[in-house]
Order: structure tokens, then sequence, then C-alpha cells
């Protein structure tokens, strides 16, 4: 018989609420002339709760004067702005699913996610305007390029604010229509449309209400992107749904960073382990007055204990908080409560209300491992995803037929029923919090005429981040070939995030009878025992 994990919470009803009234549907009376959104980049640039909703709600009628109908989807191709909310909540108030996408892809991997996603509108940005006009001709059928800011040849969202075109009512089913397709590897492979229900983030945010300390005059700082999950939920829809003010940065650069922090008396962070890291020893941090920071919450890549206990320490705050969960999930379900007052240095949290979870023999998957021990963690609860769009077979191996979905990470539970994730699927490598997909890159690497044979894994460098190393295999006559160049070559074709960052020629790839790259024997080679 199964050992089921259960949350000590009290569950919470399933929020069968479209995304935009979930967010914003009592925002405007609510919060009203409370600042929602600040640019972190030149802070007269602001939007209260009013604005916030009646812009969105311009915008959505914007869309469906354009033709945008229930159904559509939209490609959401920008770095975080303040207009990004706006936008977002607009096209699900119009009925459609919004891919979010990389601001950094390339044309080519846009034109996949385009085509794979079945997407039809496109909102960018005039800096990443070429990109998108690009991917739309690889493509061919995208109905309009809209831009956030102003272009030449484009419709601006911008002149949408001063429109009268009517507000489009939709009738939205929460448990069924898509709100957002953001793009995932799952436990391995290339990336995948993950179909995440208005009712399965709207739940999500109602499960994580009681760990995030939240609300009008709560300061929080958006510097991981809006387009990965853990942005969209934990710097976006959350603090926007409980009247807090959200600093917005376009990217990650430590001092603009900690600026930001002094200047606007940020109260709490939500960053990737890189970020604690840069906390913990980057000397500049001492420049400037980060009093006004009450937590951190680190979550997206496993962080080491020692690092988290040496940031709490510097910056004289309670231990980092961790937090755990992954794109197919909504994306949380774990925490560590900021109200726990010593919890286990390295736990990634209890569940969260409505959630169950198992632990699994890695050696005979149908049997729970023996208590205290590692298996595999399996999830079943309201935030799961729909499934894969268009990959039948892909959640079916993904989520099983009691509704638990195999995330593929090795974890083990104490006797207190705090999680700790040991390992995870070594397929995938989580480069500063982003995902790599090794399958991805071998494809890549085996297009090369000079390349015979090759393989990518994970492996840490000096900064203590996980960084692509690849294993090639030279083709005949090809000895000519040098790292940087391949290096370079790859470099030319993906987004900056997936580079191979460091290659060794090998003889042969260690593959399985099945053909199968047997990745430990390359992870024993990377660490000197080959």
């Amino acid at each position: 018989m199964a050992h089921v994990f259960r949350s000590e919470y009290p569950d919470v009803q399933p929020l069968d609420t479209a995304i935009h009234e979930a967010v914003l549907g009592h925002a405007a009376e609510e919060f009203g002339d409370t600042v929602a959104l600040i640019d972190g980049t030149d802070d007269t640039r602001r939007l209260t709760y009013k604005q916030l909703d009646g812009f969105h709600r311009r915008i959505a009628a914007g869309f469906a004067a354009a033709g945008l109908a229930k159904g559509d989807v939209l490609a959401l191709h920008s770095p975080n702005t303040i207009a990004y909310p706006a936008v977002f909540f607009a096209a699900t108030r119009a009925g459609a699913t919004v891919t979010t996408v990389h601001p950094l892809a390339t044309a080519e991997e846009f034109a996949k996610q385009l085509r794979d996603s079945s997407a039809r509108w496109i909102v960018t940005v005039s800096p990443l305007l070429a990109t998108a006009r690009r991917a739309a001709e690889l493509v061919g059928g995208i109905r309009e390029i809209f831009v956030c800011d102003q272009a030449e040849g484009h419709a601006s969202v911008l002149d949408m604010l001063i429109g009268d075109a009517p507000e489009p009512m939709i009738d939205i089913d929460p448990a069924e229509d898509i709100a957002a397709l953001p793009y995932s590897s799952g436990t391995t492979g290339t990336p995948k449309g993950v179909m995440l229900t208005h009712r399965s983030m709207a739940t999500n945010l109602e499960q994580l209400t009681p760990f995030i300390p939240l609300g009008t005059g709560h300061r929080i700082l958006a510097v991981l992107p809006f387009f990965h999950i853990y942005g969209l939920t934990a710097l976006m829809n959350a603090p926007l749904r409980t009247g807090a003010t959200v600093v917005v940065l376009p990217r990650f650069d430590l001092a603009p960073f900690l600026a930001a922090i002094e200047h606007h008396r940020i109260n709490g962070l939500y960053v990737a382990p890189p970020i604690v890291l840069a906390l913990a020893k980057h000397p500049v941090v001492d420049r400037y007055d980060l009093s006004s920071l009450e937590y951190i919450v680190s979550a997206a890549a496993p962080l080491d204990a020692d690092l988290a206990t040496a940031c709490s320490r510097r910056l004289g705050l309670p231990p980092v908080r961790q937090a755990y969960g992954m794109t197919e999930l909504s994306p949380g379900t774990h925490v560590v409560p900021l109200a726990a007052e010593n919890p286990p240095p390295g736990a990634v949290g209890t569940l969260l209300p409505s959630t169950e979870m198992r632990i699994v023999s890695l050696d005979t998957p149908d049997q729970d491992a023996a208590p205290g021990t590692t298996g595999e963690i399996l999830i079943r609860g309201p935030q799961v995803m729909k499934g894969y769009l268009g990959r039948p077979d892909a959640t079916a191996a993904m989520i099983d037929p009691d509704g638990w979905l195999h995330t593929g990470d090795i974890g083990r539970v104490d006797e207190d029923g705090w999680l700790f994730v040991v390992d995870r699927v070594k397929e995938l490598i989580k480069y500063k919090g982003y995902q790599v997909a090794p399958a991805e890159l071998e494809a890549l690497l085996l297009s090369h005429d000079d390349v015979a044979d090759a393989a990518v894994i994970g492996v840490i460098d000096t900064e203590g981040n996980e960084i692509p190393k690849a294993y090639v295999v030279r083709a005949p006559s090809a000895d000519a070939l040098t790292a940087e160049a391949l290096m370079t070559w790859v470099a030319g074709q993906v987004a900056p995030y997936k580079k191979v960052r460091a290659v060794e020629f090998i003889e042969t790839v260690p593959r399985a009878v099945s053909g199968k790259i047997l990745r430990r024997e390359l992870r024993e080679r990377a660490q000197g025992k080959g």
C-alpha cells in the first residue's frame, strides 16, 4: 500500500476563476491608487492598481478588435517591463493562451515555439522586433506583431489604451482552458509546451497564500524573468493579487540590483541560487544599504546549505528560505514558511495545502522507498498541469493513471515532514536557474559536419554554477576542429544561457546497447574518476 505524505495545512478549495480575475478581480476597488508596478530603471514610470486594471481591460479590447479570439495563442516576447502584466492579463481576458518566450531566444528557437504552440499573434518590444519578425517569417501564418512601445509599421499596445473598442466578454472554463503555455524540458528531452489552466495557476496562488507575507506597503524586486513560471507566479501574480508593489528590472546585473534594493527599500527577494551566491560573496554588496530586507526565498535550482547560511549571516537576515516545484506544477509544491524559526538547513519546505506526495523506490518504482531513504518525488494536487501540448505520450510518461506526476527529482523526507532534494534527473542541466536540455544541444552538435558523435552533461564550474559541457567525437579528417571553434559555432545558434561552455574531445561516446548515452560514465570522467 502506498505511503502518501499529506500537507499539515487545511485543504484549499480549487479556485475556479480566470487568472486575470484571480489576480486583478478586485484590484481597482481594493487597492486603487496604491502603486502596483515601478520601473526599476526609471522610477518615474509607475502604474497604480487602478491604472493596471483599466489598462489591461483596454488592451484586451484592442486585441479583440484586431481579431484575437478565444482559443488563440499569443506569444509574449519581452524582458520584464511594467507593461508585461497588463499584456499578459489582457490576452487571457480576451480568451487567448499566452506562450511566454525567452527574450534572448534566437529567431530559430522562437520559430520552433511559434510552430509548436500554433501561436498566431506576437507581442514584443522594439529592441527585439528584428528577431520576432524573422521568427514570424520562418513560421508563416502570424496574424500580427504588436509592440509594447513604438515601432513604425506595427500597432502598439499603448495606442489601445485610448481606444474605444468594447471590452470582450469571454466565457472561460477555468478547469479546461489554458491560461499559460510556458515551455519546459520536463525531466528530459526537448522543450515542450506545458498546459497550465486558469484553475491550476489560480489555485496554486491560493495554496501559496499562507506562506507569502505580501500586502499593501510590501515591496518586492522582480529581477527573475516573468516568462519563467517562477517569476510569473512569485514576482507577478502573487504580489499583484495582494496589493504589494513590484519594482521591475529587465535583467540581473548586480550593481543596479543592489541599488534598487536600497533606493526602493525592498522588503523581500525571490531569487535563484546564483544571486544568493553574489549576495554572500561579492565585495560590492557592502557598498549598499540593504537594511530594508526582511527575507530571501530561493528556488529554481538546488541551493547549497552552507551558501544559504553565509548569505543570511552577511545580511543579518533569517535563514534563506527555499521553495520547490516545477513548471509542470504551476509551479509550487513545497516552501519553507517564513514563520518557521529553525528550518533544517537544506530543506526545500513542507507540502503546500491540498498537495500530496510519494517517495518511490528508484529500483522498483511501483513501490515506496523505505521511510527516510531517497527515492523519486511524485506529486498529486490541483496544481498539476493539464499535460504537454500535442504530446500525449510524453504526458502519459509524466503523469500516471492515478494522477501522480513523476518529477524525476530524487528526494527524502525527514521525520518532521521536511523535503530534501538530494539529486535530480541527470539529463536536465540548470544553468543559473534556466533549463538547458542536453538532447537539444546534442542534436545541434551532431548537425556539424566535423562532429561524429556528441554528448552533453552538466558540470560545476569554478563559480559553483552548473554549465553545459560537451564530449565530442571528431569526424574522420576533422582533426583541425577546436573546442573554441565549436563553442563559437554553437553560441551563434542558441540563446546565451544554452551555450556550451566546455568541450572535451573523446574517442567514443559511452552508450548502452539500446543506444542511450551512459551519462554516469561521463560524470565520473568529469570528476576525474574515469
